[in-house]
């Protein structure tokens, strides 16, 4: 089983000393059956006046920094060392109930999962929906597995990534029709396009590790990057990265779940000052394995 250490660092830097407001940082890994948190130490420069730790709805660890410092630059380091066991490659059987599309939840789950299968963005001439239906057999039924996996590669193969600097997620319209976006774009589009099919998808946020294939060890590398987890009956929370066309948790450190991407930002506050005041956001992330660390 895998050592990883994740090293994040965010620094905002300003023209001149300003006054920060709350800020909400969101990168502590979520624990699971699939990954432990062995350690983890968040250090912010200035010190807040108050740190505090608690667990959103949807049970994500987020940490709320209140400040009575003025400073010219502000700085969050995080770094977490896990333990990382990929599950196994997702497969349903023909006894699953939900090996083929459609199918029914269960009737004391499908009210904890309305919130996940209604769907959040308008979709007023229906494209959204007919990209959805794409991914059918002509004749129903449709094994699920298909509609998963060829959606996923579909995003993977026939959309281009593309950084924004704009803040947020795009409309999942935009992402369909520009055929290009940020991971975020991309895990919201196929969210929302499930969710017409009438199936319980969710936002993941979290950490993308690089591994080297070459030489078979993991090496350093990384960055923050989003995925999707669907739910099925008697399958669980499943995850689909169709930016890198992944079934399952290899490579993907999770740390936050979330109906809508806004619910799961890594780092948000404000500082009270100028408009010009603000100079540039750096971030560096490193993820690498203990071995690779202590050789270093």
């Amino acid at each position: 089983m895998p050592l990883l250490t994740i090293h994040h660092k965010t620094e905002y830097r300003y023209v001149r000393p300003v006054a920060f407001g709350e800020h909400r940082i969101m990168l502590r890994p979520r624990d699971g059956h699939d990954l432990r948190v062995l350690s983890g130490d968040l250090q912010i420069e200035p010190q807040p006046m108050r740190l505090r730790w608690i667990h959103d709805v949807f049970g994500n660890s987020v940490a709320i920094a209140t400040f009575d410092e003025r400073a010219d630059t502000l700085t969050f380091t995080s770094r977490a060392t896990i333990e990382h066991k990929p599950a196994d490659e997702f497969a349903l059987t023909a006894d699953d109930p939900a090996y083929f599309y459609p199918f029914l939840y269960d009737a004391e789950e499908f009210p904890d999962l309305v919130q996940f299968i209604t769907p959040q963005y308008a979709d007023p001439g229906g494209e959204l929906s007919a990209w959805a239906r794409h991914f059918l057999d002509a004749e129903a039924p449709t094994p699920t597995f298909r509609i998963l996996s060829g959606m996923t590669h579909g995003i993977r193969d026939a959309f281009s990534y593309r950084k924004r600097h704009e803040q947020g997620t795009q409309h999942p319209l935009d992402t369909l029709q520009t055929r290009c976006g940020t991971c975020r774009d991309f895990a919201l589009l196929m969210i929302e396009a499930l969710r017409r099919l009438g199936i319980a998808a969710r936002f993941v946020s979290g950490y993308l590790f690089v591994p080297c294939d070459r030489a078979h060890r993991y090496a350093g590398g990384g960055s923050t990057h989003a995925w999707v987890q669907v739910y099925l009956p008697s399958a669980g929370w499943i995850e689909f990265d169709p930016t890198n066309g992944i079934v399952g948790t290899r490579d993907l450190i999770r740390v936050a779940v979330a109906r809508d991407p806004r619910q799961a930002i890594p780092l948000h506050g404000t500082y009270l000052g100028c408009r010009d005041a603000f100079v540039a956001m750096e971030v560096a992330i490193n993820v690498v394995a203990e071995a690779e660390a202590v050789e270093a």
